[in-house]
């Protein structure tokens, strides 16, 4: 049996429409992180197909493991019965809904890696994001048992109930042996037990949102942009304009929302973007992040040219290559020069179209916008 670095455990419940995102995603993110490693859903007894489908990724990829519980147990339950399941000498646990993106798993890997106990996710420190909130009353609720589970089980702590968690095998088991609560509050009883056994314990917060502004659509996604602020101060006071103000706050923070521009190197998209980048500055206060330059031309491959009667007809082709790739060279230099940000460059005939080629656009896009140290 190949070595286990790292395990992605995943508790579900009744989870069918979100599983298969949610083990395809971590098993993408195991590949970018280059960590030999598995993906171990543990079903909570649910009622419905999330069994079935993971059996189903499974048959497609030895990485993706099920494990199932005979009822249902709890959260606290189904993530102690993971943790003593994983083959891992790292444990990530992550919830089914992805509502910690993937992606935190590359910022906590390196301090787990150098030698911390515990990593644990949080909506609250400083840089990090909630998009989707939850209802009012829940919120109230949410807010008032984190204030007492931070009194109680460690201060230090500014999120103890978000679900992303990391550990090192040994402190997993240390910890989980311990645990007794089945139900959602066991995170709490995680920190308590982690912080009285001396455990080494940071906190990470995910990479900044993505807002994608298409160049030739000039003025529509900087308008949505704005509309918070303008909201807020149209509003004043009260309960939506306090959250007007909350999501401008949001869209005009770098640390929380990146702005990538799409755009060929043409012409017209160019001066599309350019100005862009000046409405941006008016409106925003701020410039892109970054821009993805699409299409772009490599060097003709030469070696596909015939010989003899072929070479006069792909004389005007070759050529007119040439001049779309002089003219991408220009344009880029003209981009460069209005632009604060990295320009990512996407060939336009990539080696290795289909989910490879997603994959290395991504990795383009994320190795451009570096994200902050972990506060």
């Amino acid at each position: 049996m190949p070595p286990v670095e790292v395990t992605i455990l995943i508790p579900a419940f009744n989870e069918a429409g979100r599983i298969e995102r949610a083990v395809r995603e971590s098993l993408v993110r195991l590949e970018s992180e280059g960590a030999p490693g598995e993906v171990l859903v543990v079903d909570d007894g649910s009622t419905d197909a999330t069994a079935t489908i993971v059996l189903g990724l499974a048959a497609e990829d030895a990485r993706v493991r099920l494990h199932r519980l005979p009822g249902n147990r709890g959260k606290g339950g189904a993530v102690r019965a993971g943790v003593f399941e994983a083959r891992g000498d790292i444990v990530f646990v992550l919830d089914a809904d992805l509502s910690t993106p993937t992606s935190s798993i590359g910022d906590a890997l390196p301090h787990l890696r150098d030698g911390a106990d515990v990593v644990t996710g949080s909506r609250h420190c400083a840089g990090a994001s909630v998009l989707r909130r939850q209802g009012i009353l829940r919120r109230s609720l949410g807010k008032g048992f984190l204030l007492l589970a931070r009194r109680i089980a460690d201060p230090r702590s500014t999120d103890i109930t978000c679900g992303f968690k990391g550990f090192r095998r040994a402190a997993a088991t240390a910890i989980f042996h311990r645990v007794t609560v089945d139900g959602w509050a066991f995170d709490a009883e995680t920190a308590l037990i982690a912080r009285r056994l001396g455990l080494v314990r940071r906190e990470v917060r995910p990479h900044a949102d993505l807002v994608i502004v298409d160049a030739p659509a000039t003025g529509h996604g900087v308008g949505l942009l704005a509309a918070p602020a303008l909201v807020s101060e149209a509003i004043g006071g009260g309960p939506l304009g306090r959250l007007a103000g909350e999501v401008a706050e949001f869209v005009g923070d770098p640390a929380r929302t990146a702005v990538v521009v799409a755009a060929l190197a043409e012409e017209m998209p160019v001066q599309e973007a350019l100005e862009l980048f000046a409405m941006m500055r008016e409106r925003l206060g701020r410039t892109p992040d970054l821009v993805a330059v699409n299409g772009l031309y490599p060097p003709f491959p030469t070696a596909t040219v015939g010989a003899g009667s072929r070479e006069q007809g792909a004389g005007g082709a070759i050529e007119l290559w040439r001049q779309r790739r002089a003219m991408n060279e220009r344009e880029l230099e003209r981009l460069a020069a209005a632009c604060q940000g990295p320009l990512a460059r996407i060939p336009l005939f990539p080696e290795s179209p289909g989910p490879a080629l997603v994959r290395q656009v991504a990795d383009v896009l994320a190795g451009a916008i570096a994200p902050q140290e972990p506060r």
